[in-house]
C-alpha cells in the first residue's frame, strides 16, 4: 500500500484544528511512523515552537493512526476511539521550532484485549527530541 496516499484525516477521530499528524509513513504489526510539519497557524504554536502538550497529542494520534489502519483497511471497520491511560516515562529533551518536521515512531510492547503499550520516539531529522510510554485504551 502507498501511504502517501491516505488522507489521515480518514484514519484519526480527531479533525482539524486538532490534528497533529500530517501523514502516515509506515505500519506493521509492530511499528508505526507518522509526519508532522509545525506550522504557525497550528493550535498548538507558540512563540516560535510547538509547546510540550501537543507532543504528547502526537504519540497518541499515531497510536490513532495504527488503529485507524488496521480498523479500515485490515478489518474493514469504522474508526474507533480511544484515550490516553497513562503516559511513563516522558522525556521531552526540547520543543520543535516552527518549520521542522516531526517523525514519530511507536512500537507496541503490549496489546492485551483493547489496551495498548507502546513506546514512543519524536525525531527530527536524527535527532531525538522526546521518549515516552504510553497506555491507549480503545473504546
Amino acid at each position: 500500500m502507498n501511504f502517501k496516499e491516505i488522507d489521515v484525516h480518514t484514519l484519526l477521530p480527531q479533525q482539524e484544528p486538532f490534528v497533529m499528524i500530517h501523514q502516515l509513513i509506515s505500519y506493521d504489526e509492530e511499528r508505526t511512523v507518522t509526519s508532522f510539519t509545525v506550522t504557525e497557524d497550528h493550535l498548538y504554536y507558540e512563540n516560535g515552537t510547538l509547546n510540550a502538550y501537543a507532543l504528547i497529542e502526537n504519540i497518541a494520534q499515531t497510536c490513532a493512526a495504527r488503529m485507524g489502519y488496521v480498523n479500515q483497511y485490515i478489518n474493514n471497520e469504522d474508526v474507533s476511539i480511544g484515550f490516553i491511560g497513562a503516559v511513563r516515562n516522558l522525556v521531552i529533551k526540547r520543543v520543535p521550532r516552527l518549520g521542522e518536521t516531526l517523525t514519530t515512531t511507536i512500537r507496541v510492547v503490549e496489546e492485551i484485549l483493547k489496551l495498548t503499550l507502546v513506546s514512543a520516539e519524536i525525531k527530527v531529522g536524527d535527532e531525538t527530541i522526546v521518549t515516552a510510554e504510553m497506555k491507549v485504551a480503545v473504546q
